[in-house]
């Protein structure tokens, strides 16, 4: 593995549109970098979109960008993000889907927090079908089988 997938010292970030707002951590050690929506937009009571936020990501092979819920926006508004994986080759616009849970529409400004990027190492391993699965104390054991 060359040293390019041990770690990222860099995300390279195009911005698409001169309103764009660069990821941005709002503390030194931060998991999280901010995202930020280019557009203003209204989600109603139940209602989902997708907002736009200007920027278009080099994730290199080996790592994934991962789109969480701003805790904020999620305890107080409740908004949640959906569909929140960056794969390491699109180079497209990023755009966070948001639905609103809560009971009030929410107004969404240029520039405001939508939502934050982990930018984290996966494993790519090679897919082998097999006829059996090692055995497990579980299981099948699923939904409910360790309690509610």
């Amino acid at each position: 593995m060359d040293a390019e997938m041990n770690s990222l010292n860099t995300l390279k970030v195009k911005k698409l549109s001169d309103w764009a707002i660069l990821p941005s951590r709002a503390y030194p050690g931060d998991a999280g970098l901010d995202l930020f929506a280019v557009e203003a937009a209204v989600l109603m009571p139940g209602e989902r979109g997708a907002v736009p936020t200007g920027i278009a990501l080099a994730i290199p092979v080996g790592f994934v960008g991962l789109v969480w819920d701003k805790s904020g926006l999620a305890a107080k508004r409740g908004i949640k993000t959906m569909g929140g994986v960056i794969d390491a080759g699109y180079r497209g616009e990023v755009r966070v889907i948001l639905r609103n849970l809560g009971v009030e529409p929410h107004e969404i400004h240029r520039g405001d927090k939508i939502a934050q990027l982990l930018i984290q190492k996966i494993e790519l391993p090679v897919i082998e079908e097999v006829t059996d699965l090692d055995g497990t104390p579980r299981g099948t054991g699923g939904f409910g089988s360790t309690g509610i």
